[in-house]
């Protein structure tokens, strides 16, 4: 096998010092007066050999390892994915690679992930956070890393978050069902404490409380055997003869759904409107098109990266947490209409 060269063998091969080397590599010949002449040898023999240098150990000189770590619940779920390819494609503009991964919304996996970033120096971090990893969070911080949250964050933690108003959006939704007429509307959402889907819960029980409309939810434990999850929703749409619609709280749930609906022969929306949380191309080629709550996905992207773009930055003065709620649209379509 070739042995892979290093600053050591460069220096040697041109009877140099291994710092002048480091230096020009570096691009600090100019500030340390290193002459023309040898920035070229250096430069010429460099891309004759091919040389690429060692970047854990150039994070380990420098402090900086240019990549950003980012950490989403699943990274195959369409609104993560937009996402990331939105905030790979500004961090690749400016100099930055990306990691990305799924934490399935699992503490401990979370956790692991975190400690394999740190090993890898990684600058900065965008989380869509699960509880309990406040403790490592705060570790992060106190070393000046910058942690920017999406999607959701922790109440107890004090740092840059970007999301979307929940409450409001769920409620605006139910509110729509309600004025179609509409007066037995169901919510499958996921049993969690996060923040968002609390906050979605809260906007729909708030829609039916000023209408003196009863509530039916049905709350799902997440798993990641998506059967799992099929014979709860099955069994609630199928014994909740007097549902005359449904809203989703996710998009997850919202074409599981839309399978089971298919397979109970239930009619949409004659028989049952239907609303689902984060838009996406399915929902539209389904027959009829689903009207579903669509994210800024495109604002909420730029806004994480400009944020932690900042804190990046050495003469960023910004030090205080920034909070950005950004406002959701909903996409009407025949799926939520009694005219169909």
């Amino acid at each position: 096998m070739k042995k892979k060269l290093s600053i050591v063998d460069i220096a040697k091969h041109l009877n140099i010092s291994k710092s002048s080397v480091s230096f020009i590599l570096n691009g600090r010949a100019q500030e340390k007066r290193i002459s023309e002449e040898l920035v070229e040898r250096v430069t010429k023999y460099v891309e004759e050999v091919g040389y690429k240098p060692n970047s854990f150990a150039k994070s380990l000189r420098t402090g900086k390892s240019n990549t950003i770590g980012l950490m989403v619940e699943d990274i195959s779920n369409p609104f993560f994915a937009k996402i990331a390819r939105l905030i790979e494609d500004r961090t690749y503009q400016n100099g930055y690679k990306m990691i990305y991964c799924s934490t399935d919304n699992n503490t401990q996996k979370t956790l692991e992930l975190i400690t394999m970033f740190r090993d890898r120096h990684v600058d900065g971090y965008i989380i869509a956070p699960p509880e309990g990893i406040e403790d490592e969070i705060n570790s992060l911080l106190k070393e000046d890393l910058p942690v920017v949250f999406f999607d959701r964050y922790l109440p107890a933690i004090d740092t840059d978050h970007v999301v979307i108003d929940n409450r409001l959006s769920t409620y605006n939704a139910t509110i729509h069902l309600i004025e179609q007429g509409f007066k037995n509307i169901g919510f499958v959402t996921f049993s969690s404490v996060q923040l968002q889907l609390q906050n979605r819960l809260q906007g729909y029980r708030d829609a039916l409380k000023e209408h003196n409309l009863k509530a039916s939810i049905k709350e799902i434990v997440f798993n990641q055997n998506e059967s799992v999850m099929y014979d709860p929703i099955h069994s609630f749409l199928k014994k909740q003869k007097n549902l005359d619609a449904v809203l989703f709280s996710t998009n997850h749930l919202g074409v599981l759904g839309l399978k089971i609906i298919n397979e109970l022969g239930i009619k949409v929306p004659s028989e049952l409107a239907v609303v689902s949380f984060d838009d996406y191309e399915v929902f539209q080629l389904y027959s009829p098109p689903i009207t579903a709550v669509a994210q800024p996905i495109e604002a909420i992207a730029d806004n994480i990266i400009t944020i932690l773009l900042n804190k990046l930055s050495s003469t960023s003065k910004q030090k205080t947490s920034q909070s950005v709620t950004l406002s959701t649209q909903l996409m009407v379509r025949k799926s939520s209409s009694k005219d169909l």
